[in-house]
């Protein structure tokens, strides 16, 4: 005989939890291979609700121990984009290289923080439009054409800083107005503030399912967090939670979600249909506003690595709406997260109440 676990609908949560977590995860530096400053807020902020590990790797896991009926695994990514020294030149000019997929265009008269010996701040200069070619100003300029003045002689700026270091973009978290905030690093840290908000709608429910709450290293860079997490995991459910492309005017809307309009759920050959649909269904029974993300070929997020990690797992990606992906002024709406923390904590429930060979079978 099945039971029915919990059967009361999840209500939307306050913003201002969320929004709180989210600043400090968003304003703290946390490049790719670099996140010790994300793992400590991640770490304090999922103990209140799960068993907190971390691997070697630097994944940081929450376990939400339940009956042992099957493993569902939930991850984000905490890790952001960045930038790193190159190289000092004689005159005191810092080249630096991209951590990740940085748009290019963002980087002329940025204010940046060099994390070396001590912070050192810099700007990222530009030769006036008036001495330069007819139509230069109009172009992206690559970040190995480009350099970051601090103020230092070279032989002072040896002793701080050295090839190697990480530098972030100054872009501190902005609330502005209907819900709506801005900063550096939403992509991935909205992910995790998901998770966060998935654990606490869940605090009182009776799990069969052993639930892992994973916030990943290294998504940036080629998926790598996830993979190792998920093949020691062995997930038999494995969902990715990240951002999609929020419409802006100039985009194409068949290819971009719609701010304010909840969730994301994914359908494509890298989607288990089993997941897609109860994704579905679930939003559906809990009155949760959604929309469908079509990806025709790998996702670009942790799904990928959690799909064929070990044995495989049966993989969905749920993302939330994000304008301006990439840049210093990433911008989420955040009732947005809160009802995609209800439908990951939803999915848990009908997974947990259905079972797992019911529920994937096809």
């Amino acid at each position: 005989m099945r039971r029915c676990l919990n059967k009361t609908k999840l209500k939307e949560g306050p913003v201002l939890e969320v929004k709180d977590f989210l600043t400090r995860l968003c304003d703290a530096p946390h490049v790719s291979g670099y996140e010790t400053a994300a793992a400590e807020i991640v770490r304090e902020a999922f103990s209140e609700f799960t068993d907190v590990s971390s691997d070697d790797f630097g994944n940081v896991t929450g376990l939400r121990k339940g009956e042992g009926r099957g493993r569902l695994m939930l991850a984000a990514h905490m890790d952001e984009i960045g930038l790193m020294v190159a190289g000092i030149g004689d005159n005191g000019l810092i080249r630096f290289t991209a951590i990740g997929g940085f748009d290019a265009r963002v980087f002329p008269a940025r204010e940046v923080t060099i994390h070396g010996t001590e912070k050192i701040l810099g700007v990222i200069g530009i030769a006036p439009p008036h001495l330069g070619a007819p139509g230069d100003a109009d172009k992206a300029i690559p970040a190995e054409d480009l350099a970051i003045d601090a103020g230092y002689p070279r032989e002072k700026l040896a002793e701080l800083i050295r090839v190697g270091d990480i530098i972030t973009i100054n872009s501190k978290t902005t609330e502005l107005k209907n819900n709506f905030l801005s900063g550096k690093s939403m992509d991935d840290s909205v992910g995790v503030a998901v998770l966060l908000s998935a654990m606490k709608h869940l605090a009182d429910v009776r799990l069969g399912l052993d639930i892992y709450f994973v916030a990943t290293a290294q998504e940036e860079v080629g998926v790598r967090g996830a993979a190792v997490s998920a093949y020691s995991i062995e997930p038999d459910v494995a969902i990715a939670v990240d951002v999609g492309f929020g419409r802006t005017p100039e985009l194409d809307e068949a290819k971009t979600l719609e701010m304010g309009k909840g969730p994301a759920i994914a359908v494509g050959p890298g989607i288990h249909p089993g997941v897609f649909e109860l994704l579905k269904k679930t939003a559906k029974d809990a009155n949760i506003s959604y929309q469908i993300e079509v990806i025709p070929s790998r996702t670009g997020t942790d799904a990928d690595s959690m799909q064929i990690a070990k044995n495989g797992a049966a993989t969905g990606v749920v993302s939330v709406p994000l304008k301006y992906m990439h840049t210093p002024v990433e911008t989420v709406e955040l009732t947005d997260i809160d009802r995609t923390g209800r439908l990951i904590a939803e999915f848990a429930r009908a997974l947990n109440a259905i079972g797992l060979e019911d529920a994937l079978c096809l």
